[in-house]
């Protein structure tokens, strides 16, 4: 009974990572096609044919004088960001989601290129040609929610199956053992979903080469959880009992 109470409140614990995990990925899967819809009207747009005076779907290049530049590293909850001057002296503040390749390297005083869609900076381009989006930019996005999607259903589904398992069969050992199985199989997967959406984007790949990648690795880890669930509830993960020390043969002495 003692151990069935240990195991509660962590199983608990896991219970509610999990439930709140498959939240975050519902919401992120529900915004994979909003986001392409946005980055296939951002690539269809055409080039303005004059300054735009307000927020517009045609895409105009504006040169920005850098006011400043911060990358906020080791900051918690702090975006790199950018203050960028127009010619008139009006101030742009943008952010981005990494410091590199652009932010890293602005210095005040620099020219670069702002691009600027539906009344926002969605890129930045510096006097090299390096090129980096802001952070309303609209491509990658639906790479990134779909990759996020993944990543939380890989690891929250697990974790809400390897919670509530224990609390329905508290004193059983082997269940308790199955579900601690479920749950880490779950940590592995959700790791294999994030290098899987790293290797996308560093390649440049399509939004179909996440799954793609995923889906495979998904079945052998799927597998390998099968595998150790059943060896759990059979037993064959049970500690091998302690054998006990032989008595001590009495002492033999002659008075």
């Amino acid at each position: 009974m003692g151990a069935g109470r240990r195991q509660a409140p962590g199983s608990v614990v896991w219970l509610l990572m999990g439930v709140v995990t498959l939240v975050v990925g519902v919401a992120m899967a529900l915004e994979v096609r909003g986001a392409l819809d946005r980055e296939r009207e951002f690539r269809a747009a055409p080039p303005c044919a004059s300054v735009p005076v307000k927020a517009s779907g045609c895409r105009w290049e504006q040169e920005f004088t850098v006011r400043q530049a911060a990358t906020n590293r080791g900051k918690r909850n702090a975006s790199p960001e950018a203050e960028l001057l127009l010619p008139s002296g009006t101030s742009w503040e943008v952010t981005f989601p990494h410091a590199d390749p652009v932010v890293s390297e602005l210095e005040p005083g620099e020219k670069v290129v702002g691009l600027i869609w539906r009344g926002q900076v969605v890129e930045v381009r510096d006097a090299d040609g390096r090129r980096q989006q802001t952070s309303d930019g609209p491509v990658g996005r639906p790479a990134d929610r779909l990759g996020g999607a993944l990543i939380c259903f890989s690891f929250g589904l697990p974790a809400l199956v390897g919670g509530v398992w224990p609390l329905f069969a508290r004193g059983d050992r082997r269940r308790a053992k199955a579900a601690v199985v479920v749950r880490w199989h779950g940590v592995c997967l959700a790791v294999v979903a994030l290098f899987t959406l790293w290797a996308q984007a560093a390649g440049g790949w399509p939004l179909w080469a996440i799954p793609a990648i995923w889906g495979p690795f998904a079945l052998v880890g799927l597998a390998s959880m099968t595998a150790f669930v059943i060896a759990a509830l059979r037993g064959d993960m049970d500690e091998d009992p302690v054998p006990e020390p032989a008595p001590a043969a009495p002492a033999s002495g002659h008075s």
